[in-house]
């Protein structure tokens, strides 16, 4: 055949004759034997049995491809994309199925089935009755066939229900329906629009990202989606949403300007994480800030915002600003994590008993809250230790300060208060001043025992066991001024 082919005079043959030649060198060539097909028949049903359906539909593919007028083969399929929830695929090869074989039972009471996962009760209905036709006795469509007025009468009530206003009776008719007809794409998008109704956002999402995946080609679905997503706070998710909306349609009314917002809000939001994360601060306040500019209506977009402003001025040791930034975002939600960060600021302040207040405000949110229970720990510590020395206000450094910046603080606070430089009372003043300088360079230039200090204990506490002689206080070495021994300061500052 291919040797004729090769000898026409393709200049004299019509376009329309030479698609015809074309399409039979194809079929030709595409041809697949009884024996492959029969192959893939086994193959499919070997990994049908061990519950590889994927695989198992590979195959049935291939069968159907190679003989597409034996029955049995679309049935199959239908069986497999029927068990992989479907209901669209397996409603089309089931349909061809009966166009093949009409009397083919098994495949009519496949299709009712599967209109009754979709809500589609008349179809089924009128399914079921074909059979009892062939066979009055077949048990399950006299099982099924009763319930679906019922079914069909809970939809138009449910609908009803919703139109009238009474949202959450609404939403139970179709959470009952749903049991029976979880393929339902306007069932769940009417127990949705319920939920959305009476605030329940999160159950609306659930539902509307189950139509899409039922529906899959509605950029209403998408949008619908990303705007509650983003409503709720979740930026990153609805920029999902909205690029499948955009994957559909690129230049959608909706989708795109939702798109440019979403993008700009969620880019700005994850630099400030990232910036947090960094340990940078600044750069996070300047991202926080920035969101604030493109987003002031969503309180949850805005929330995230002032969250991440309060943290980061807190981190930045701006005590006193961050306290009015925190108090901002806990106004629009009351969250465990922004109340850490203001007992952190109120510990900066110094105001530890307002700092222990908040710290058990958030356990209450939030029993076990790890951060909580430190701050709440750490707090404590501090406000016994502010009864005694604050090596850190002595040598008036902050408490993030380098070693560099605490060696210079130490220089200077030395040569001011050298006993030296005094006389008289005075110099009993000074030497007292000098003694606890001289304690603030030893504790916080030394890492261990810095790390001690920060945690609320100070290391050259006799009473704490951590002066170096287990309580002797000729264990410290500033034990002679303890016992005023006279002698000469000749300090040199390096």
């Amino acid at each position: 055949m291919m040797d004729c082919l090769a000898n026409i005079n393709w200049n004299k043959i019509t376009p329309c004759l030479v698609l015809l030649v074309l399409e039979l060198v194809l079929e030709f060539s595409e041809a697949t034997s009884p024996a492959e097909v029969n192959k893939h028949l086994e193959l499919g049903r070997d990994f049908l049995a061990r519950g590889q359906l994927a695989d198992a539909l590979t195959h049935y593919h291939a069968a159907v491809e190679g003989d597409p007028n034996n029955y049995l083969t679309y049935f199959k399929r239908g069986t497999v994309y029927y068990a992989l929830g479907k209901a669209k695929f397996a409603l089309q090869d089931f349909t061809k199925v009966l166009e093949l074989k009409p009397d083919f039972t098994s495949a009519r009471l496949q299709r009712a089935a599967v209109y009754v996962k979709l809500a589609q009760y008349t179809d089924a209905e009128q399914d079921y009755l074909v059979v009892l036709e062939a066979d009055p006795h077949n048990p399950e469509a006299l099982q099924q066939l009763p319930q679906l007025a019922g079914l069909a009468a809970d939809v138009r009530h449910a609908e009803a229900l919703h139109r009238g206003g009474e949202h959450a009776a609404a939403a139970a008719v179709a959470a009952r329906l749903l049991e029976p007809s979880p393929w339902a794409a306007h069932v769940r998008q009417l127990r949705a629009e319920c939920h959305i109704a009476t605030n329940d956002l999160i159950s609306a999402v659930s539902d509307l990202r189950a139509v899409n995946r039922l529906q899959q080609d509605s950029t209403a679905g998408y949008l619908r989606l990303a705007q509650l997503l983003y409503q709720l706070g979740h930026a990153s998710d609805a920029l999902k949403e909205v690029r499948e909306c955009l994957r559909l349609d690129p230049e959608h009314g909706g989708c795109f300007p939702l798109y440019k917002k979403v993008r700009a809000v969620e880019r700005a939001l994850a630099a400030g994480e990232a910036a947090a994360a960094a340990g940078d601060a600044p750069g996070c306040v300047a991202s926080a800030r920035k969101v604030l500019q493109l987003e002031d209506e969503v309180a949850l977009i805005v929330f995230e915002a002032r969250r991440w402003l309060c943290h980061c001025t807190v981190k930045n040791e701006d005590y006193t600003e961050a306290l009015p930034l925190c108090a901002a975002a806990l106004e629009i939600q009351h969250d465990a994590r922004v109340l850490c960060d203001k007992a952190d600021a109120l510990v900066g302040l110094d105001m530890f008993d307002d700092a222990i207040r908040v710290y058990k405000e958030a356990l209450e949110l939030e029993e076990g809250l790890a951060r909580a229970k430190e701050g709440l720990s750490r707090a404590a510590k501090l406000q016994k230790q502010a009864e005694r020395r604050d090596y850190y206000k002595i040598l008036n450094v902050k408490r993030s300060a380098s070693k560099q910046e605490i060696v210079k603080a130490y220089r200077k606070a030395a040569q001011k208060w050298h006993p030296d430089n005094f006389q008289g009372d005075e110099k009993k003043v000074a030497e007292k001043k000098f003694i606890d300088i001289a304690a603030a360079k030893e504790v916080l230039t030394n890492p261990e025992k810095r790390a001690q200090f920060d945690a609320g204990s100070d290391p050259l506490d006799p009473e704490a066991g951590r002066g170096g002689g287990g309580g002797d206080p000729f264990g410290s070495p500033f034990h002679h001024f303890q016992h005023g021994s006279p002698f000469q300061f000749k300090f040199h500052f390096n």
